[in-house]
């Protein structure tokens, strides 16, 4: 329990931004995954650093956890509150601070959506391109290094970040990185934060690099006998440099879900949903070499358009599909997770994946980033069923290990949280999580930053 002379002062700087109220704090306590509901002791809405700068030292002073918040569409239970704590919410801190358009960068606070960026950004010919599917925070983005659909084109939020503003657990307001477009002086800060889901720092702003709209965009959908041959396709793409800016493996149950919610009328076989962006001319040589790769490969009904709205159709379904696999089973919950692997083992992870899924009872659809070797299974389980949850443990534990033997990670783009702290060691071994270790205690010394994700420190 935090000391009620916390909540005073609190309360006594915040007023109405300070609740205890029961469905704010279940709010707060809760992300998307299957993990349980672990709500804080009070929320604070922040709107500016100022803000949090207040609420990090009040908390040192008390030596209260303090958990930060963007929209809780994480996926390990970062938003957690394992140890009890304050959670202080950033959806609040909504500014555009400036947009650099000849230098194609911008500065944001966290709490603007990727949504609400792009939307600011529409008039101006560029736009931010990382896109996780859930309108996440770009402060949430940031401390949980995400990336998405189309990583394979633009990269992941690490690759996008150019600096930061963040609040360090001694209350410093520490500025890294800049503007510039390559930099070779000290420590990169900034890839320390980027990642650190909190456990080091509360980011309150993020400098992004961005990108010009393109001239032209084409989606395209092909159908496959098999998830091995869509596995396949999505390996020779990636190998003969076809610069696609989205390719997602998706499984014949998601199909299944998606022609539920969405009507799309597709066959239930696995799939692969493409996207191209360039020249009007250089997106169709894009969409005709794809294919032929695909046909090759025993690749089927390719079509692709340019039209906005069908583009809109495929890509919603996709953005749509963790809520639209949850209606398979109602009353079930659902447990999302993903790994990554080099993309020449990517068919070998996955098939090896579906055979274990095979021995159980368990419905479990497949979904995959698969132009960088990441993909997902979600197991709708009966959280009252301790077989089925027994079932999900075995093969998602298996599936992790096998994803670290083929030389890749327990977690592409969800990250760690509590939900895959146990792997993490034999992912990085004993020597590197020690350094890990030592950062963390160096900089959050009363381990007040998020206790209990990334790292079990006491």
């Amino acid at each position: 329990m935090t000391p009620a002379a916390l909540h005073d002062a609190l309360q006594h700087r915040f007023s109405e931004r300070y609740s205890t109220a029961t469905a704010v704090l279940e709010r707060h306590g809760k992300d998307e995954a299957y993990h349980a509901g672990v709500p804080p002791e009070a929320v604070v809405f922040a709107t500016s650093t100022e803000d949090v700068v207040d609420v990090v030292n009040l908390c040192r002073t008390h030596k209260a956890p303090l958990i930060p918040f963007g929209t809780g569409t994480s996926l390990e239970g970062h938003i957690n509150a394992v140890r009890g704590g304050i959670s202080l919410d950033l959806s609040l801190m909504t500014e555009v601070l400036e947009v650099n358009e000849e230098d194609l960068d911008c500065r944001v606070q966290a709490g603007v959506t990727r949504k609400a960026l792009n939307e600011h950004l529409r008039a101006t010919g560029l736009m931010f391109p990382i896109d996780p599917g859930a309108d996440a925070s770009l402060g949430g983005m940031t401390a949980t290094r995400a990336s998405g659909t189309n990583a394979v084109r633009y990269g992941t939020m690490k690759d996008n970040v150019l600096g930061l503003t963040v609040v360090m657990a001694n209350g410093d307001v520490v500025r890294t990185g800049g503007r510039a477009p390559k930099s070779s002086a000290g420590y990169d800060l900034t890839r320390l934060m980027v990642g650190s889901e909190g456990t080091l720092g509360v980011i309150t702003e993020i400098q992004l690099r961005l990108y010009g709209q393109p001239e032209a965009v084409s989606a395209a959908v092909c159908l496959f006998p098999d998830i091995d041959a869509a596995a396949k396709t999505a390996i020779m793409v990636k190998q003969l440099g076809v610069p696609v800016a989205r390719m997602e493996l998706v499984d014949g149950a998601s199909i299944r879900a998606i022609n539920e919610a969405d009507q799309l009328g597709m066959v239930e076989k696995p799939h692969i949903f493409f996207e191209f962006h360039g020249t009007k001319a250089w997106v169709a040589e894009q969409a005709e070499l794809t294919q032929e790769i695909a046909a090759e490969l025993g690749g089927e009904d390719f079509e692709w358009s340019t039209r906005p709205e069908d583009r809109s159709r495929l890509w919603n379904a996709r953005h749509n599909m963790f809520y639209s696999v949850q209606r398979m089973r109602p009353g079930s919950v659902g447990w999302p997770t993903d790994v990554c692997v080099p993309i020449s083992r990517l068919a070998d992870c996955i098939n090896q994946t579906l055979e274990d899924l095979s021995q159980t009872s368990l419905l479990a659809p497949l979904v995959g980033h698969v132009g960088d070797g990441n993909f997902h299974l979600q197991y709708l389980i009966d959280p009252d069923n301790e077989e089925e949850l027994a079932q999900a443990r075995w093969v998602n534990g298996r599936m992790i290990e096998r994803a670290i033997e083929m030389g890749g990670t327990c977690t592409g783009e969800h990250g760690v949280g509590h939900g895959k702290i146990k792997y993490l060691e034999r992912e990085h071994g004993a020597p590197s999580l020690a350094v890990m270790a030592s950062i963390k205690r160096a900089l959050d010394p009363e381990n007040i930053m998020n206790p209990g994700k990334i790292l079990s420190i006491n």
